[in-house]
């Protein structure tokens, strides 16, 4: 287990909840706009031990109320489930952030209730989902994964950050029916890029506010609720 980092504090990361975000090494996708792009290769220097880990969450409770754990891709790492069982027993409820590539993983940690809360990126429609991920085609694993959280098995939320070199109308439009095809997302959010020195591809840009709320309106028909996330 390579723990990169710790945020002590947030009441972004996890809807409701007063909450710690934990980042894990590593990850299979190289999407051009990741912030967290020091997180893709080799672990770093100054990684955090489990057990420093478990003991501010020990010295936390009561104050905190949930832990993200985030990445990189978190479901990469094949001692993840002994992490949360640890985490589990200090009495927090756990949120995923997972790209998606991993469904046995995911469906693995559900099972044994080790998550409260998935949120999942869909990174565009399915023809641009390979461009949009740094791969050459959608990555295997994906539907599988839609398809095991729509089915309601844990309280979930899907996410899409937009950039305007890579998702269009047409492609939001079509994003949205690939995904009514699968089942009726709960929770769809749009979260607009932000440009900053970390990311893998310099000079991308944020779609306006106008467009954004077209692409919201596009989507609307898909999902029961939508909205914008992050926007000034």
């Amino acid at each position: 287990m390579i723990i990169s980092g710790l945020q002590k504090m947030t009441l972004l990361d996890y809807p409701g909840r007063i909450a710690c975000t934990v980042f894990l090494q590593g990850c299979n996708f190289r999407c051009p706009f990741c912030h967290n792009s020091g997180l893709l290769g080799a672990a770093q220097d100054d990684t955090v031990p489990m057990e420093d880990l478990l003991d501010f969450l020990r010295k936390r409770a009561g104050i905190l109320d949930g832990v993200c754990i985030t990445g990189g891709e978190p479901t990469l790492q094949q001692d993840l489930p002994e992490l949360l069982r640890q985490i589990k027993a200090l009495g927090y409820h756990i949120k995923l952030d997972t790209n998606g590539s991993r469904p046995d993983m995911l469906k693995a940690l559900v099972e044994e209730k080790l998550i409260d809360y998935v949120a999942m990126d869909i990174k565009n429609c399915p023809d641009r989902y390979g461009e949009t991920t740094g791969l050459s085609k959608m990555p295997q694993g994906i539907e599988e994964s839609i398809r095991f959280l729509l089915s309601g098995a844990v309280d979930c939320e899907f996410r899409t950050t937009v950039v305007e070199e890579f998702h269009s109308e047409e492609n939001i439009l079509a994003m949205g029916q690939w995904l009514a095809q699968m089942g009726r997302p709960k929770k769809l959010f749009l979260q607009p890029y932000a440009d900053r020195d970390s990311v893998l591809r310099q000079g991308l840009s944020t779609p306006d506010g106008e467009k954004l709320r077209r692409f919201q309106a596009s989507l609307a028909p898909y999902a029961e609720f939508v909205a914008i996330r992050g926007a000034d």
